[in-house]
């Protein structure tokens, strides 16, 4: 058993870290992505109408030594005007020795294209803090070039992203990374590609009034990585009088879900994901997990909020 959890940990780490002769997804990924959509798109800051914050913990492939972990906190808010937002990415991530801390600040312009909607432009800077400690594995065999330790090496980028919203439905695509930044290099002639690989994002959904009671949400987001397969997601969620969310979600080629949301508050949202591993990885953990907590403080007049925001 010791021998597998082993053999599954090397797995993960080399499916994330970023390797020298092959790429791979490297950004965290979320079920309720839905509800997540800043840490992907600038252009989702202030979107809104309020001072929104949200959290977000997932712990994927439970009972797996050094399984993905991931805490997200994201807040954004309109200002001076409804044309312009701000917003404030913050992201731990941590897959066995592996561990990023990501600092991004959003902005975004948005013009009125229809008295409903909305195309925003969106821009998002910050930095990417790496620290691998990768020598803590004890390898079988010393001096391999590839096993090295990384302390808090600094990763600066930039961002972009174009989101359309009206008050029933949003669609949005975006690179949240642009600069492919260099990870590890030597320094003896030999050519290397160890580094952030450029990320691309598409993200939409729509919501449909059933009845006066039941509306429909589906969703979807598209991840795509050079090198890497692209990542789909699906999700198909019922709301029930506006307080009860209940749902079902497929990543392809990987796991199905669970989703339920409950509005306490119309301002204050609980939700929760559990994903079922359909890969080999199945035999060896019980499932991920993944709690979203969020808040929308509304400092301005009703009137201003067009209507309820279900994502």
């Amino acid at each position: 058993m010791k021998r597998n959890t082993q053999y599954i940990l090397a797995i993960l780490i080399f499916s994330v870290l970023f390797s020298l002769e092959s790429s791979a997804q490297q950004d965290p990924m979320y079920t309720q992505y839905m509800y997540n959509t800043l840490s992907v798109n600038p252009g989702y800051a202030g979107s809104r109408d309020a001072l929104s914050i949200t959290g977000l913990l997932r712990e994927q492939w439970v009972g797996i030594d050094g399984a993905p972990s991931t805490q997200t906190l994201t807040l954004h808010s309109p200002i001076y005007s409804d044309n312009m937002g701000l917003g404030l990415s913050v992201i731990n991530d941590k897959v066995g020795p592996i561990h990023q801390t990501m600092l991004f600040a959003d902005y975004s312009y948005s013009i009125q294209t229809t008295p409903n909607a909305k195309l925003a432009f969106g821009l998002k800077f910050g930095v990417n803090i790496l620290q691998a400690d990768l020598l803590s594995l004890s390898p079988n065999q010393g001096g391999d070039r590839a096993i090295y330790n990384i302390d808090n090496k600094l990763l600066p980028n930039v961002g972009i992203g174009l989101y359309y919203y009206s008050d029933k439905g949003y669609l949005g695509v975006s690179a949240p990374k642009l600069l492919e930044q260099m990870i590890k290099e030597y320094n003896d002639g030999e050519v290397t590609d160890n580094k952030e690989r450029r990320h691309y994002f598409l993200i939409g959904g729509y919501v449909f009034d059933l009845s006066e009671d039941v509306k429909f949400k589906p969703s979807f987001l598209l991840k795509a990585v050079v090198g890497a397969p692209l990542s789909i997601d699906m999700s198909a969620n019922f709301l029930f009088r506006d307080k009860l969310g209940v749902g079902v979600a497929h990543r392809l080629d990987d796991s199905f879900s669970g989703l339920l949301q409950y509005y306490i508050t119309p301002q204050f949202r609980v939700g929760y994901a559990y994903d079922f591993t359909m890969t080999e990885l199945r035999h060896y953990n019980s499932g991920s997990h993944e709690l979203m907590l969020g808040y929308d403080f509304m400092f301005v007049d009703d009137t201003r909020i067009r209507s309820p925001r279900f994502f």
